[in-house]
């Protein structure tokens, strides 16, 4: 046998051996179907279905504006040029009306009073000797002891001492209403906002002391569109947003008879509890509920996805593959919101995990505690989009 003979019947086992390999490796499986065939037609993911409900959203005004006080009673002093000796609320106290808020030096108050009294007691006297005069001339007069000039000098001096009596009166009663103005009292109930006295201050007549919310009420001064005011009314509720704040309830209280001409836009004063979440001064955005409206075809918002500026759901079709579909979005109420063209009450879409899925996605509908399984998935485990 030649050497060439040699080679070939050695290399003849190896040849074989590859081509056995090669058909291994490319031939189907027991199924007749590649991996990727099978791969193909598995799921993409477990998912949960909704159908659109027909939901009455309320038809709401949008409008911003500030808090502020219903209120504000601003407390003065009457007393002119006397010391503050005492100061017994701060800003944030809750008083009563009636309460004594500061009080003022009344010493000398006091000096006054004690004079203008002395002085009543005095023109008393005088008017009760001069009204006895007065008497015995009258009686007197009939017999021609006095003349009649002398008698109405006496009648003259008891009018006199009776004058002086009023005024020495009402100098004493002056002094008492000084002695009262030393005392600041609470005009009404509320909670003390300002507070600019200060102990020791000698104050003019009329300095600003307190600032005092009355009853503790604030209002949303809500700025409305003038073309929205005539869908406004009292008694209207109100849902506001202060800012950093939780949504607080209120009520429509009046809407003003006029229009600002510079903005086109009118004042709306809303009623809002007293809660931690409101403040005065705080600026809120909130939503006038005008009326109850129509039903309207709804959604959760889990349901909706939003791709390029256009808001999609994910359709399931007969062979459990899912269509992509542009729907129109209005009004948003709680977790619903409103689709306004795009689908009907009849059509059953993918009601969370839209994100995960891509048109033409393969899924598998699962009830409620099969989607809580999935929707525990890491995200490594989230198939890729087609």
């Amino acid at each position: 046998m030649t050497q060439f003979s040699r080679n070939l019947a050695l290399l003849a086992p190896v040849a074989l051996a590859i081509s056995g390999l090669f058909v291994t490796l490319v031939a189907p499986d027991a199924s007749g179907e590649p991996d990727s065939a099978r791969s193909a037609a598995k799921p993409a993911l477990a998912v949960t279905t909704t159908l659109p409900k027909l939901v009455v959203l309320p038809v709401r005004v949008q409008a911003n504006g500030n808090i502020a006080a219903w209120q504000e009673a601003i407390i003065g002093t009457e007393a002119d040029g006397l010391r503050l000796a005492e100061v017994n609320f701060n800003v944030g106290d809750v008083v009563r009306r009636g309460q004594v808020l500061a009080r003022f030096a009344s010493a000398t108050v006091d000096a006054e009073l004690a004079q203008s009294r002395s002085v009543l007691a005095e023109a008393e006297a005088i008017l009760a000797e001069a009204s006895s005069n007065a008497v015995r001339a009258q009686e007197l007069k009939a017999s021609g002891a006095l003349s009649e000039q002398q008698i109405q000098q006496y009648l003259t001096a008891e009018r006199t001492a009776r004058a002086r009596l009023e005024g020495a009166k009402a100098a004493v009663q002056t002094q008492q209403l000084r002695l009262a103005q030393t005392q600041v009292l609470a005009p009404d109930d509320g909670v003390i906002s300002v507070r600019t006295a200060t102990v020791g201050a000698v104050l003019p007549s009329g300095q600003e002391l307190f600032r005092i919310i009355r009853r503790g009420r604030l209002e949303w001064r809500a700025e409305v569109a003038a073309p929205e005011l005539v869908r406004l009314r009292p008694g209207q509720q109100v849902t506001l947003t202060p800012a950093g704040g939780q949504p607080v309830r209120g009520m429509v209280r009046v809407v003003a008879p006029v229009v600002d001409t510079r903005t086109r836009s009118g004042l709306v004063y809303v009623d809002i509890p007293v809660t931690g979440a409101a403040r005065a001064g705080m600026f809120a955005r909130g939503d006038i509920e005008v009326d109850s409206g129509k039903p309207t075809v709804t959604l959760p918002q889990a349901a909706v996805a939003q791709r390029d500026g256009f808001s999609y759901v994910m359709r399931i079709g007969p062979d459990y593959r899912v269509m992509e579909t542009k729907v129109t979005l209005g009004r948003r109420a709680g977790d619903r919101v409103e689709v306004v063209s795009g689908i009907d009450t009849g059509t059953t879409v993918v009601a969370s995990g839209v994100g995960f899925l891509g048109d033409g996605d393969l899924v598998q509908v699962v009830d409620g505690a099969a989607a809580a399984v999935g929707a525990a998935r890491s995200p490594g485990e989230a198939p890729n989009r087609r």
